[in-house]
């Protein structure tokens, strides 16, 4: 299978159907921008003298469903700038109502009506800025990698928009400081572009022209803003954002009676040139931050949950992508959070990261933590070079240090506890149109009295056209690869029902290829898509441990709703007794088992939205069904009720344990102003024995200055509403610009 595959990659170099070759497309789609004659204030009213200039970006192509003509109704785009903004001027043809899920921040465009903004002030297609407002004025904004990745909205600067609605179209206008973004001032020529959603009629439209199967953020297709001048130089730039945190938190499982204390901490962003920053974090809070998405898991191994703590997030794409999901040296959550994602404190940090040339980024960071009862003190750093070869491929490297200081009170139980090292490198290829892509990378770690069977490689390619897609990536995992600073999910097993953990290098190799297509003349479909995967995994010493195999068919209709079914297979030899629940867990032998399953999604831009899906088939030596459903009631923009269900029926043989593991998540959203949000998160699993209930009220008092109330309470399931803990929490935070 992996031979074919390599082979169709090497053999296919059919490039992507466009009228414009990738290497001209800056010269094709420019835009100037010029200095401002009269004074803007950003109202949404389009109607000051400066806004008389000729339009800029127009014409918009079509993204999705198809990329082969131009959008059915009409964006137009102007700009302009003055010693301190970039401002912008977008008139958007469409009628009400318009969609807008939610009035909260940093919600996604693609579920909105909206116009994003794409910037590559270095215009070397290796990291970027996003800016995007909705119909309703709703803000999100992050900083972009130069891969296809997905955006987090980790990052958030200061910048200010307005929108106004009309009969026939309405309009946005935003400011953005310099002093919001970093680049180079002797720069004339930044990367641009424009992304419309028409969430209504479920189209999303580019200014360049972008393949359907690559993101419209990809900033490897993007047009050239010319400036008449070299920008203005953005001058110092500090920001300081102070917090004051009141928490009052009791914990019965502990016998902790009920507490209060005080805290105070501060944040600072400080540019040391227009493309470099230091970022300094004394004391951090992160109370306000969501609680993590609970999940039932029926795998051996420990789940991925992504990192929801801003300061970790900002520029992480510097840290966290070296090696592939979900082997990674870098994972954010390993400090200031336990095994268990409590919180552990942190004294402070600081981060070095942005670019010192036009193609060589850098990242440095240290933080240190507090010793608690369980831990010693920590001291955490991570430095990464970055450097850009050929048109848009990298070579990175990267050094990773964990060092424990230990007390009387913290003794060492391990020699392995003291330190934990690691370094790497990778090449990351891509072609200059993003259809070819190929990967290599070496990474060593260092720990007290291990000196072999230490190292991890990995190495990959990929082809990608707008109808077919092929992908292999092989590991190498040595039982020795310790990650004190990262997450390797496969290396330790839990043995039995016990805390005990089991370490197992392995070699796996992964391919995914599909093929879709786009009906013409279809009234309903917009595509079709065919998945195949396989997971093969063998132990260090070539003898058998796992074979996934999974066979997936998707539709994606024009009404925006969806379908999937797929049926897989599974081989899998246990290393080492295997338990869900309490109970006699399963000997370790070599087991082989099959599922299918089937989901439906509705209209999700409607205000009542549902999802079906069916899970059921044979596992291990028994049976297993899983069913789950989600029902979504709006009034938009500012009311979301969401409910989310899932059960489990693992039934197995005598003397094995069966289980029922149910997982409910209610949540409530309440937008009352763009500036104004109430979220309360519910949460009742019965395999974590947890019922969580978490509530939320932000004010956004200033921009970019907050005051969060945040209730967060948690119970047994078994016995129900046995109280574990509680604690309630008041703190505001102020963003000071220097």
């Amino acid at each position: 299978m992996y031979i074919i595959i390599a082979c169709l990659l090497l053999i296919a170099q059919v490039s992507i159907a466009q009228l414009i070759p990738l290497a001209t497309y800056q010269q094709h789609y420019q835009l100037p921008i010029g200095a401002k004659k009269s004074p803007i204030k950003v109202d949404g009213n389009l109607d000051e003298a400066a806004w008389s200039i000729p339009i800029g970006a127009e014409h918009f192509w079509m993204k999705f469903p198809t990329d082969d003509t131009f959008a059915k109704s009409n964006t137009t785009v102007k700009m302009c700038y003055d010693e301190t903004n970039i401002y912008f001027a977008i008139t958007v043809q469409d009628v009400k109502p318009y969609i807008g899920q939610s009035l909260k921040r940093d919600s996604r465009i693609r579920e909105n009506d909206g116009v994003s903004i794409i910037l590559d002030p270095i215009n070397k297609k290796t990291n970027g800025y996003y800016f995007s407002v909705t119909a309703y004025n709703v803000q999100a904004d992050d900083v972009m990698g130069g891969g296809d990745d997905d955006l987090t909205f980790s990052w958030d600067a200061k910048w200010y928009s307005a929108t106004k609605h009309y009969e026939k179209f309405y309009t946005i206008e935003i400011a953005i400081p310099f002093k919001a973004i970093r680049y180079n001032d002797h720069n004339t020529t930044w990367g641009i572009n424009f992304i419309r959603s028409n969430k209504k009629a479920n189209e999303f439209n580019t200014w360049t022209r972008i393949p359907v199967n690559f993101r419209g953020t990809n900033i490897g297709y993007l047009g050239a803003l010319k400036w008449d001048k070299a920008p203005p130089n953005n001058g110092k730039n500090m920001v300081l954002i102070p917090y004051l945190n009141q928490s009052t938190s009791t914990n019965n499982v502990a016998n902790t009676p009920l507490q209060a204390t005080l805290n105070a901490g501060l944040d600072a962003k400080i540019a040391l040139t227009n493309a470099l920053n230091v970022d300094l974090t004394i004391n951090p809070d992160f109370s306000q931050v969501e609680v993590d998405r609970q999940v039932t898991n029926l795998s051996r191994f420990s789940i991925f949950f992504p990192e929801r703590r801003n300061f970790f997030l900002e520029n992480s794409d510097l840290y966290s992508n070296f090696g592939i999901e979900p082997i990674r040296p870098f994972y954010s959550r390993t400090i200031g959070l336990d095994a268990a994602g409590n919180s552990v404190p942190i004294i402070a940090g600081v981060r070095v990261s942005g670019n010192v040339t036009n193609k060589m980024r850098i990242g440095l960071l240290n933080m240190h933590t507090k010793a608690t009862t369980n831990y010693a003190a920590q001291n955490y750093t991570a430095a990464t070079v970055q450097q850009q070869v050929l048109k848009r491929s990298v070579i990175k490297t990267y050094f990773l240090n964990r060092t424990a200081f230990y007390t009387k009170k913290n003794k060492k139980e391990n020699e392995l506890d003291a330190y934990g090292r690691n370094a790497g490198a990778e090449l990351s290829y891509s072609n200059n149109s993003g259809t070819n892509a190929a990967w290599l990378g070496v990474h060593h770690a260092i720990k007290p009295t291990i000196n072999n069977r230490n190292n991890y490689f990995n190495y990959g390619t990929e082809y990608s056209t707008r109808t077919f897609n092929a992908l292999v990536n092989v590991d190498h995992v040595g039982v020795n690869y310790y990650t004190d600073m990262g997450f390797v999910e496969r290396i330790s097993s839990f043995f039995g029902n016990t805390d005990s953990v089991v370490r197992n290098g392995f070699k796996s190799a992964y391919s995914e290829v599909s093929y879709s297509i786009f009906p013409k003349h279809s009234q309903r479909i917009n595509q079709h898509r065919i998945t195949l995967e396989n997971f093969y995994v063998l132990n260090t010493n070539n003898t058998f441990n796992e074979w996934n195999t999974e066979l997936r068919y998707n539709i994606n209709f024009k009404h925006a709703s969806t379908i999937q079914v797929a049926i897989e297979h599974n081989s899998i030899a246990l290393q080492v007794p295997l338990a869900f629940t309490k109970g006699i867990p399963l000997p370790v032998a070599t087991y082989n088992y099959a599922q299918v399953r089937a989901s439906y999604e509705s209209d999700n831009r409607k205000n009542f939205v549902y999802g079906l899906g069916i899970r059921s088939g044979t596992f291990y030596n028994g049976t297993y069904t899983q069913y789950n459903g989600k029902v979504i009631l709006r009034k938009q923009p500012k009311y979301t009720v969401e409910l989310i269900g899932e059960f489990n029926q693992v039934t197995l043989p005598q003397p094995y344990t069966s289980a029922n593991l149910l997982l409910i998540a209610p949540r409530i959203e309440v937008n009352f102003t763009n500036n104004l949000f109430w979220t309360t998160f519910i949460q009742y699993n019965t395999q974590r024995n947890n019922l969580n209930f978490n509530s939320r009220l932000q004010w956004r008092y200033k921009p970019a200055s907050d005051l969060f109330v945040v209730y967060t309470d948690n119970y047994f399931t078994d016995p129900l509403f046995r109280n574990k803990n509680r604690a309630l929490v008041l703190k505001a935070n102020y963003w000071l610009n220097l």
